[in-house]
């Protein structure tokens, strides 16, 4: 069996197998290592089996980073675009689904057979399952000390993503690699993912469970704030939905958020103005905009009773009911955490990166993309593109 390669790729996700089919099919001798024994776990369970590939508005204000502008050069090379062209030739059909966000028509698979595809035209070699020891140099050389024996490498890429659902395999190996190199790591969180609160802070909360609605929602200082306008959902434990997941990855802990459940309808000014010529009790009046229990447990929440006469209520209170509904300031306990986020914030400091190859600025030959680097996209395909444009600069350069 081979042992000595111009590049080895560590990690058989996204972007690994992007990696490593651009180099393999610029005619560099690529090996794919892996400890799983699956190919890209976190391709096949995305977008609820149908893997939200990329999203065709994606650019670099949609994504997060202690250094914002490194992601500009690698999405500028290789775009959405450029990966639908990929998936057309592989036949595959797809649709967007909301807000540029594309997905197949039939599965995830096939984007994962497509990329597998992709390393075959590159004659990539594959050691799965595979665990690695170390990593060490051996002069110019790279030696690699896993299960499968010691394999030689010029080059090494480290694809194995962040520390999000450990249940599929995700690790600190980057971190750990990086760290071992004395490279920076910016410290990581879990993103897009669900937010909790304290239990008996929640319990008013608890019959809201399976509620879902359009909402703003908002959290993060001036210069780093983030504001969406998505579904919101109550559950058991807390806040989730696409609008939550959005602002999870600006959200810091201690903080609050700032949620209008309303956000086409100034509440305040709407009912006192209505107070001649609406003759419904408050339950009812609200039960028009918002789900009953929510409408009634906003109602009961400030104190007021839902049979009450909207006429017969004060302007000061129905004020107080406005703020409740278009500026409710909550403020979360914590997150689901890596178990339940789509992806992990921080990483690999991209300051310690050539932002044109990926490559460390250190360490000649050793490069890091996808999400094991501190560039984190929202929720919506951003992403998969990350892994994609990061793999192919670094393939491309190699």
């Amino acid at each position: 069996m081979q042992k000595q390669f111009d590049v080895a790729v560590i990690g058989a996700g996204a972007a690994g197998m992007m990696c490593a089919s651009v180099a393999g099919q610029r005619g560099k001798k690529v090996v794919v290592i892996d400890h799983a024994a699956k190919l890209a776990e976190k391709i096949r369970i995305s977008g609820g089996g149908r893997c939200n590939f990329t999203n065709i508005n994606a650019g670099p204000q949609n994504f997060l980073s202690q250094n914002p502008h490194f992601c500009k050069s690698a999405l500028s090379r290789y775009t959405p675009q450029d990966f639908i062209s990929l998936v057309k030739r592989y036949r595959i059909g797809y649709h967007e689904k909301h807000k540029g966000q594309l997905f197949c028509d039939d599965s995830s698979e096939q984007i994962i057979a497509m990329l597998k595809a992709e390393c075959d035209l590159g004659n990539v070699s594959w050691r799965m399952p595979c665990s690695v020891a170390n990593i060490g140099k051996n002069g110019e050389l790279f030696r690699i000390d896993s299960s499968a024996g010691e394999i030689l490498a010029s080059n090494v890429v480290i694809a194995t993503g962040g520390l999000s659902i450990p249940k599929i395999g995700a690790t600190d190996f980057a971190y750990r690699i990086a760290r071992q190199f004395d490279l920076r790591v910016i410290e990581t969180q879990p993103g897009l993912v669900p937010l909790t609160f304290d239990s008996a802070a929640w319990q008013p909360f608890l019959p809201l469970a399976g509620i879902a609605l359009p909402a703003e929602v908002a959290a993060g200082e001036k210069k780093s704030r983030g504001e969406f306008k998505e579904d919101l959902l109550f559950t058991h434990r807390g806040l989730s939905g696409p609008a939550i997941l959005q602002i999870s990855s600006f959200w810091k802990s201690g903080t609050p958020l700032l949620l209008n459940l309303l956000p086409e309808i100034d509440i305040a000014k709407t009912l006192i103005e209505g107070k001649s010529s609406i003759k419904k009790n408050l339950g009812n009046v609200f039960a028009q905009w918002l789900p009953t229990r929510l409408a009634q447990g906003i109602i009961e929440a400030n104190k007021l009773d839902p049979a009450a006469r909207l006429a017969d209520t004060p302007d000061r209170l129905l004020r107080d009911l406005g703020e409740a509904v278009n500026r409710w300031a909550i403020r979360p306990s914590g997150s689901e955490g890596y178990r339940k986020a789509e992806v992990t914030l921080g990483g690999i400091d991209t300051r310690e990166l050539s932002q044109q190859s990926m490559m460390s600025k250190q360490v000649a030959g050793l490069y890091f993309v996808g999400e094991a680097v501190d560039v984190t996209g929202w929720l919506g395909g951003y992403n998969f593109q990350w892994a994609w444009a990061s793999a192919a600069a670094a393939g491309l350069a190699i």
